[in-house]
């Protein structure tokens, strides 16, 4: 297994904010599934790191979750999500494509 990093926007604006924020769409649980699934598999421990970030401007397709080396930006991921993204990407290499907003780059940038 390749090892990964993983980003998860955890960032909370305050109330009514017209962007919203990540944390209002349950990224802090999107967050806790990952570091649940890393904590009871010894390959994934060894393999990738969880960490939480603040906005990544990609606020509107929140809660985001990005995975390096590959650069692969997914939106709109929910808790229930984790375990496909942990055992399609994380594990056997293969993209989640129903949840990509990006590839490679930033979504929006050139």
């Amino acid at each position: 297994m390749d090892f990964r990093h993983v980003f998860v926007c955890v960032q909370q604006r305050p109330p009514g904010h017209p962007m919203g924020s990540c944390s209002d769409r349950q990224s802090r649980e999107v967050l806790q599934r990952f570091m649940e699934k890393q904590q009871m598999d010894p390959e994934l421990f060894m393999s990738c790191m969880i960490t939480p970030t603040g906005c990544l401007n990609a606020c509107g397709v929140g809660p985001v979750v990005v995975v390096y080396p590959e650069g692969v930006w997914y939106g709109g991921v929910r808790p229930q999500d984790v375990d496909e993204i942990v055992e399609k990407h994380l594990k056997g290499g293969e993209v989640v494509e129903r949840l990509v907003i990006s590839k490679g780059k930033p979504p929006g940038m050139f």
